[in-house]
């Protein structure tokens, strides 16, 4: 059989609508179980913890803790869940150390514990509460798990989208064991969620709006900014951790030229394009796991608020920085997505709120949890830069016909103008040239050799033609790699 006959049968053997309608989905992979919540409560859930006892603690938006009892059976109803705490303001994320649960809140790091044993938390003490809070409604606070040092590290979003009118909107701060506040980063607009990766490397999302073209994924590397200038005059109360006040960005630049010019800004390390992978990038999440979670140990997950989603996230560093891929993963949620956790045992749990900002997932709120139901689903698992192109590696292995034949891809790129007004288009169009593909001695894998590659943009890889060894096209076959830095080897 020639290579051209073999590509049109695989093409055509997929195209039929009798066949279309037997196609893997989503749901035969990572299924979605939705809780049922006790009666008149607005459970719009912000952060989970797994609790030493069993339970899964449920921060709400609202103001609120939940206790659910036995959250992996098969089933949740409302009688599972109890109410530990309310009366809190806006609780975003969660952990528990030594007997204590611990909170991010508006206003502050708060403690919490049952010490008489009813269920309802009894004993509240604030950790640090050194940043300010002015009424606006756009003063989220959200914090990480504990790093190795045991520290909490909260971003803190702007009041409103431009400024900063009390100290400390706009930036990232430590809040360590002993209650000690420690500026860290500066340039944060509005994040929506905070995680460390597998290396304990911090990451958080932030929303397009100005100085941000889009949404994206942010490495808080200590002393540096994330390239909002709004909140630039708390550095007058942060000098000993931060050093003096750096240079702005210039208005109508580009993220690289930018990133080159000033050495205090850290790029995105990846770029979330617009109205493609969403519009309000959330919760944060690494799979941790070795292996409960499917085939995408040590990569992280992020939610989207607006498309009521999960997208998956493959890093690497290259010259010092992380940059990446990100991948759709699983939609269909009921509200909008925002709180995610990645529990031991590998099961994900989803928290959601419209918040009158509206979504896809049409519920108001919802709490619910992903299972992986152990098969494996054809997907480009990695996506790396090499020096003339990429390299993609697959959860399955390849038809060597199929991947090495350049009429399977589709490669274009653009970037984002990096402004002080709203948002950005895409802009600085261009197609480069797949020249060769060669397939990998592994047969999961193949080298993609690009003519053209482009600094500082989004290169946005179809993957249509690409067939399995068993003749089934991707799960999804999109791509998007941010490429700040080109690799030399």
């Amino acid at each position: 059989m020639n290579h051209l006959f073999r590509s049109l049968l695989l093409a055509a053997s997929f195209a039929v609508p009798s066949v279309a309608q037997d196609l893997p989905i989503e749901a035969d992979y990572y299924p979605i179980t939705t809780f049922e919540t006790p009666k008149d409560v607005v459970l719009e859930a912000s952060g989970f913890q797994m609790m030493p006892n069993g339970k899964l603690a449920v921060c709400s938006r609202r103001g609120e803790i939940w206790m659910v009892n036995d959250p992996f059976s098969k089933s949740v109803s409302a009688s599972q869940f109890q109410r530990f705490a309310h009366g809190l303001h806006e609780t975003l994320t969660l952990d528990q150390r030594d007997g204590w649960l611990y909170t991010t809140q508006r206003s502050d790091v708060t403690r919490m514990r049952d010490t008489d044993d009813d269920g309802v938390a009894d004993d509240f003490e604030v950790v640090n509460g050194d940043w300010g809070i002015s009424g606006d409604y756009h003063e989220y606070a959200f914090g990480s798990k504990f790093d190795k040092n045991g520290d909490t590290w909260v971003v803190l979003c702007l009041t409103g989208s431009f400024s900063s009118k009390v100290p400390f909107r706009g930036w990232c701060v430590r809040v360590t064991p002993d209650g000690k506040m420690i500026p860290t980063c500066s340039g944060v607009r509005s994040p929506g969620g905070i995680a460390a990766n597998d290396q304990g490397d911090m990451f958080y999302t932030d929303n397009q709006g100005p100085w941000n073209g889009t949404c994206s994924l942010k490495h808080l590397v200590p002393g540096k900014s994330m390239g909002h200038p709004g909140g630039f005059e708390w550095y007058k109360l942060a000098e000993s951790a931060m050093g003096k006040k750096p240079d702005e960005p210039n208005s109508g630049s580009r993220i690289m030229t930018e990133a080159k010019r000033l050495p205090s800004y850290e790029p995105p390390a990846i770029l979330f394009p617009y109205n493609k992978m969403g519009k309000s990038a959330a919760g944060v999440a690494c799979d941790t796991t070795d292996g409960e979670f499917g085939p995408f140990r040590k990569q992280m997950f992020v939610t989207d608020q607006s498309y009521s989603t999960v997208m998956r996230c493959y890093l690497e560093q290259v010259d010092g920085h992380y940059q990446g891929a990100c991948f759709p993963f699983l939609e269909g949620f009921d509200s909008g997505s925002l709180a995610l956790e990645i529990t031991p045992n590998g099961k994900m749990f989803v928290g959601g709120t419209n918040r009158g900002w509206g979504s896809r997932g049409r519920r108001p709120f919802a709490v619910e949890r992903v299972d992986w139901t152990g098969k494996m689903p054809f997907e480009v698992h990695e996506m790396r830069a090499k020096p003339d192109g990429f390299e993609l590696t697959f959860t399955q292995s390849v038809d060597q016909e199929s991947v090495t034949n350049l009429e399977s891809y589709k490669l274009s790129t653009y970037t984002y103008i990096y402004q002080e007004s709203y948002g950005s288009p895409e802009v600085d169009h261009t197609t480069p040239t797949i020249t060769k593909a060669v397939a990998g001695a592994d047969g999961k894998s193949v080298r993609l050799f690009v003519d053209g590659l482009q600094v500082g943009h989004v290169h946005e890889l179809h993957s249509d033609g690409v067939r399995s060894s068993e003749g089934a096209p991707l799960l999804h076959k999109e791509a998007y790699y941010t490429l700040n830095y080109i690799p030399t080897k």
